[in-house]
């Protein structure tokens, strides 16, 4: 049975391709056919580094939907461009993919508006996956994760666990602020990240 992980971080820049990536890196290690998807993509180059972790090579028009041109939101970017980023497509090309494990980079954090009527949660909905929330770990990160968490608590999607992600070399009270999101959050912490990441991920306590 194909399994699927969404990935979606506490704001942008905060190491959800990092992350994505070195889970296609870890369950293929297990042996499993891993694919990444990056549905929608604005200005950046996401998908090409989930292409490249080393799981299945899909179709661009798969493994990014929305090749978007210009580095603001993304219904902003649709509309510059002329287009607008429908759901359903989007969903079909989920379903299409052939693999045991599927890792979906989100865009942006959990609320950012893909058309006039969606968010990154109600994409999350339609695909019915289960999240794994990145915490960019700098100043705001209790608030950014623990408000993250109730929105996916209060739209009825399940957290299946976060990934704490340094994001400078040194962080004041890094070990406390951990603590304080993980006694705070009903979900697994699965991994802390070095600064820069690193290749794998420990999928021991992913739920």
């Amino acid at each position: 049975m194909r399994k699927g992980y969404f990935v979606t971080g506490t704001d942008t820049g905060v190491g959800k391709t990092t992350v994505s990536c070195a889970l296609i890196r870890s369950f293929s290690r297990l042996g499993k056919r891993a694919a990444g998807m990056k549905p929608v993509s604005s200005g950046g180059d996401d998908a090409a580094h989930l292409a490249s972790a080393g799981g299945l090579e899909l179709p661009r028009g798969i493994s990014c939907v929305y090749d978007l041109p210009e580095p603001v939101a993304p219904h902003i970017a649709a509309s510059h461009a002329g287009i607008r980023i429908e759901m359903d497509r989007i969903v079909h090309a989920y379903r299409t993919i052939e693999a045991d494990v599927v890792i979906v980079e989100g865009i942006g954090g959990l609320l950012v508006p893909l058309d006039e009527n969606h968010d990154t949660s109600d994409l999350i909905r339609l695909l019915g996956l289960p999240v794994i929330l990145v915490v960019g770990m700098r100043l705001g990160a209790i608030n950014h994760a623990l408000l993250t968490a109730d929105t996916l608590k209060s739209r009825g999607l399940h957290l299946a666990g976060w990934v704490a992600n340094r994001m400078a070399p040194e962080m004041r009270a890094f070990d406390e602020v951990k603590e304080a999101i993980e006694s705070r959050i009903d979900a697994p912490l699965i991994d802390v990240l070095p600064y820069g990441g690193k290749s794998l991920i420990d999928l021991s306590k992913l739920s």
